[in-house]
């Protein structure tokens, strides 16, 4: 039976303007994924916005900290959301838009035609004796 979260449940209320949001169990807690885009965590009653050098100063400004995933891993990508925002469905979705086009989907990679083959010289069978 699938465990209830009421922190993610109103996360994705308040996030409920951003059409085609998707939101996956991962690790214990959950994936924000927005046009092709993943730019949110949600973790033990917390959530994370995907950063850039220019965004980070907005989240730093608020007093919010990076995603600390244990004692020994940091996440400097990820801010945690000021209850502010979080608190402001309106504002939420603006930041959550900003968050989602920091990480653009990466191009599929091309693979590289394959070479033909050199033929291998012909062995030339020697006589046993």
């Amino acid at each position: 039976m699938a465990k209830h979260d009421g922190f993610k449940d109103f996360v994705l209320d308040q996030l409920a303007d951003l059409r085609g949001l998707t939101c996956r169990a991962m690790f214990g807690g959950y994936g924000l994924r927005y046009r092709e885009s993943f730019f949110g965590i949600i973790h033990k009653g917390r959530l994370y916005f995907k950063v850039t050098p220019e965004t980070v100063e907005s989240y730093q400004a608020m007093g919010t900290k990076p995603f600390r995933v244990t004692s020994r891993m940091t996440l400097k990508t990820y801010y945690e959301v000021p209850a502010d925002i979080l608190e402001d469905a309106t504002l939420l979705v603006e930041w959550a838009e900003t968050a989602g086009s920091t990480q653009r989907p990466k191009p599929a990679r091309r693979r590289a035609a394959a070479k033909p083959r050199k033929p291998k010289p012909a062995r030339v069978a020697r006589a046993r004796s």
